[in-house]
């Protein structure tokens, strides 16, 4: 009987979501991308992270969702995702990209058993998207898009929610997800990361996000209680559509009660909680020659059972200051 990692509040870690880079192609102003990046040495090693997925297994993790920065940036990333499915076959193995450089592998990925991936796309209009990013591949990731389609693959776009950035762009967010077998969600711009441009006035809210798109289609609230591997948005199917819309109030109505994740960062810190910038460092004791692998366990055990409550440290923090001080590029997402 495998072990559970259940903190102090009752919640039980089943989902881990592992950063392989801190680097990216493109420059988002909310993730800034841009900046000092972590040395090469002190980025995990594939082997590791392959090490570090064995010990989740057995501690109850289910779901592994690999991100960046952007993943498919890092040199290899796509034989690793083959090796990590043949390796996993009882883990839910998922990624979040911005797609630049996913279209090529997606067809390989879909056959090695990587079912489920995230594209970010705040905008569908081009012009915006190349001052959105810093980068005009508008066009690439709509072709990843409708190659995941093409494989079958189970997608979902998800769009930052920015005013003055995208709040426009409702009705045609809505068409996406009328005319295509996917999930379309926006997520609430969060106080997370340094110099991501973050104000509250800045921020969309979800049920703001909802009355608009109320405006374009008429939409029934999905039921997600008995599904497995529901996460924190909620659904909303598009009468005559083919999708579904979603809205994650990550901000304005928090979901901390029933967190189930952990994060891995890319250069081996442990973060229970998006909002805190408390760490546990995994890649010293997991290179150690008198430590290793029994270590790090006796540490994410220990990590998982302080998992704080997000939203105390989001009420304590001062208005339009972030509440995470580190780059949401090296967090993970």
């Amino acid at each position: 009987m495998r072990s559970i990692l259940e903190d102090s509040h009752g919640r039980k870690a089943s989902y881990m979501r592992v950063s392989v880079t801190d680097r990216c192609n493109l420059r988002c102003v909310y993730c800034a991308g841009a900046g000092d990046f972590i040395p090469h040495p002190n980025i995990l090693r594939y082997e590791e992270i392959l090490d570090l997925m064995d010990l989740a297994l057995r501690l109850s993790i289910e779901k592994v969702r690999f991100t960046g920065g952007e993943p498919f940036v890092r040199k290899g990333f796509a034989d690793f995702l083959v090796a990590a499915a043949a390796r996993f076959p009882a883990l839910e193995l998922c990624v979040t990209t911005n797609a630049t450089l996913l279209g090529d592998q997606v067809e390989r990925l879909a056959k090695a058993g990587v079912k489920r991936i995230n594209i970010s796309l705040d905008t569908l209009d081009p012009a915006k998207f190349a001052r959105v990013t810093g980068r005009d591949l508008y066009s690439r990731v709509r072709e990843s898009v409708d190659r995941c389609l093409a494989a079958g693959v189970c997608l979902k776009i998800n769009a930052v929610a920015m005013r003055g950035v995208n709040d426009d762009e409702v009705a045609g967010f809505v068409e996406l997800a009328r005319t295509h077998p996917m999930d379309v969600r926006f997520i609430e711009f969060m106080p997370v990361g340094l110099e991501n441009g973050w104000k509250d006035s800045a921020v969309w809210k979800a049920e703001d996000i909802l009355a608009e798109a109320a405006r374009y289609a008429d939409l029934t609230p999905v039921d997600t209680a008995c599904i497995k591997t529901r996460g924190p948005a909620r659904m909303y199917a598009i009468e005559g559509g083919l999708g579904r819309l979603g809205v994650i109030s990550a901000y304005s109505n928090h979901f901390c009660d029933t967190c189930n994740r952990l994060r891995l960062t890319s250069d081996g810190k442990l973060r229970t909680c998006l909002f805190s910038d408390k760490v546990y460092r995994l890649r010293q004791a997991l290179r150690h020659p008198k430590l290793g692998i029994d270590a790090v366990e006796r540490i994410i055990r220990k990590a998982g059972r302080h998992k704080p409550l997000g939203h105390e440290l989001l009420e304590r923090t001062p208005k339009d200051h972030g509440v995470c001080r580190t780059r949401m590029a090296s967090i993970g997402g």
